[in-house]
């Protein structure tokens, strides 16, 4: 590696460890909410009318704004403050008021038509007479949410705002004032309300409880915006609505963006298949595994690439734009090549772990209230889902390197394939099953809808680049294979071991057979990383280490 090279690294992975840090505090205050959700609300049909309603709006947000605003407008917006004698602030003053004035109509629209919206998203057995109280309240949770649409535009595009202008931190940190907030409301539901017990945890809610839940969801959104916007003035940003939008290279940025929505509705429609499916295992089944357990496993697996992959990605993103606005072709294979490797060196691990430690984990972060003696639905998923993480992490890295090069077309094709993929896998695994396993199906699904993506994504941009350093990856592959190989049988040995002395743990005897069991993984992992040369899984461990002052010392 040159010297040039390793300076990169080291201004990506420090950029990076801003992001990562905000990122661990967002997700730790997420898994306590995580743990009140189900201690609350349970794993069963009672939790899935909040939760489904409750995520309706981020996926509308995404359908109908979001892959424009996160993927085509940081390269925009890079290449207006470096050729724009204002420094990009009449385009970004632009973009601002147009984006406000869509998101609101939308919003307004989506608030009033929320019973046809939901239709789109529930199983028809939300249609049967017996679940209209069940339907009902579903209904009212999305109206309160819906508005939500228009607060994550608004953050999701201010924080972008602020990446392009060097300021990564804001927009990783900002998500703890949801969290927060979700935290107290649901605090004050337990007091309030109590768990879910009986029959309440596959029926419907009280209006008090809707109310409670639905507008508290929202708050945290409109907070979570809120706390950004002292950051865009201190950037030294000023915002003033201007309509002058013709003539003014917005058309260039809706042109690219075309094939980004295109992009994101195939990805909605597969996700709006696979909610679909996962609110009728509940539904048909008290004993069903639905979209809570589905969602929440999920959160837990996506931890490593919140914190290292987009962290990584997000810092390399306007590097990227600007080598590839110069034509630096072999830079921008070099700048993706080499943050894949770091965030596989995480990634990897972690999956393989997963395994080993989701009875216990489950049991740590689920195992109260009315999720008590339930935790057994979850621990399948959260199993299955690490080689999903694996093969989404490499797509979504190739998917930076299209959208630097504008390449927006290439990416909708591609999701294509992903999006038809998972759609196929999860009509047909989750139909040949039961409805308790309907979650651990559709996670299925999902690995093999990424393993398409990452082999069809990689391929493309490789030949698109000349070239992505495929030898030197896959030697790094095998090396970090064998180490993870014995680091991994080395945590599996302890944690057999660990449950020679208690085979069911209650929550806190988990936590520490987690801990015991990570320390047992991470330790090996080291020692062979150190041992095989692994220089990309090294440099993160000696950059967290000098950060701690205790590690530091010694």
């Amino acid at each position: 590696m040159t010297d040039e090279e390793r300076s990169e690294q080291q201004s990506v992975l420090a950029n990076s460890a801003v992001m990562a840090a905000g990122t661990v505090v967002s997700r730790t205050s997420g898994f306590v909410r995580s743990a009140l959700l189900a201690a609350a609300l349970g794993p069963a049909l009672h939790a899935d009318l909040f939760n489904i309603a409750n995520t309706i709006p981020n996926m509308l947000y995404i359908l109908l704004a979001g892959g424009v605003i996160n993927a085509v407008l940081v390269p925009q917006l890079v290449r207006s403050m470096r050729g724009d004698t204002d420094g990009g602030d009449a385009y970004t003053n632009r973009v601002i008021t147009l984006a406000a004035l869509f998101l609101g109509a939308v919003t307004v629209l989506l608030v009033v038509a929320a019973p046809w919206v939901m239709d789109v998203f529930l199983s028809s057995d939300y249609d049967r007479p017996s679940m209209a109280d069940e339907r009902e309240s579903i209904v009212a949770f999305a109206r309160f949410c819906l508005p939500q649409v228009f607060f994550y535009g608004m953050y999701v595009l201010v924080g972008q705002v602020l990446n392009a202008r060097g300021r990564f931190g804001p927009m990783m940190w900002a998500p703890i004032a949801n969290n927060v907030i979700s935290v107290g409301v649901l605090v004050v539901y337990l007091v309030a309300f109590g768990p879910a017990q009986g029959a309440e945890l596959v029926g419907p809610f009280s209006p008090g409880q809707e109310l409670l839940l639905g507008l508290g969801a929202t708050a945290g959104i409109v907070a979570q915006f809120l706390v950004l916007v002292p950051y865009l003035r201190s950037s030294g940003f000023r915002y003033r609505p201007r309509f002058d939008f013709r003539r003014t290279g917005l058309g260039h940025t809706l042109r690219l963006g075309a094939w980004t929505v295109l992009f994101v509705i195939v990805n909605q429609v597969a996700y709006t298949v696979v909610v679909r499916l996962a609110s009728g295992g509940t539904a048909s089944s008290d004993d069903g595994t639905g979209y809570w357990i589905y969602s929440a496993t999920f959160l837990i697996v996506m931890v490593p690439h919140s914190v290292v992959t987009v962290s990584l990605a997000t810092a390399i993103l306007p590097r990227l734009s600007a080598r590839a606005a110069a034509d630096d072709l072999a830079g921008v294979a070099r700048s993706l090549t080499d943050t894949l490797r770091t965030a596989l060196a995480v990634v990897i691990p972690f999956a393989l772990l997963l395994p080993v430690i989701a009875g216990d984990l489950a049991r740590v972060i689920w195992g109260y209230g009315a999720s008590a003696g339930r935790t057994d639905l979850y621990a399948p998923s959260l199993a299955l889902f690490g080689g999903g993480l694996v093969f989404f992490t490499v797509h979504y890295l190739m998917l930076r390197g299209f959208y630097a090069l504008e390449l927006t077309r290439t990416v909708f094709f591609i999701q294509c394939a992903v999006a038809a993929t998972n759609i196929a896998a999860a009509l047909v695994l989750v139909h040949s099953t039961d409805p308790q396993h309907t979650s651990p199906a559709l996670v299925v699904a999902y690995t093999t809808s990424y393993l398409v993506g990452a082999m069809v994504s990689y391929g493309v941009l490789r030949r698109r680049l000349g070239g992505l350093r495929t030898p030197t990856l896959l030697r790094f592959v095998v090396r970090l294979a064998i180490a993870v190989a014995v680091s991994t049988g080395a945590a599996a040995v302890a944690a057999a071991l660990l449950h020679r002395v208690d085979d069911a743990p209650n929550f806190a005897v988990a936590a520490v057979w987690v801990a015991l069991v990570g320390l047992v993984d991470a330790a090996v992992l080291v020692l062979m990383a150190r041992a095989l040369r692994l220089r990309e899984l090294t440099t993160v461990v000696d950059m967290v280490t000098s950060r701690v002052p205790l590690l530091r010392n010694r």
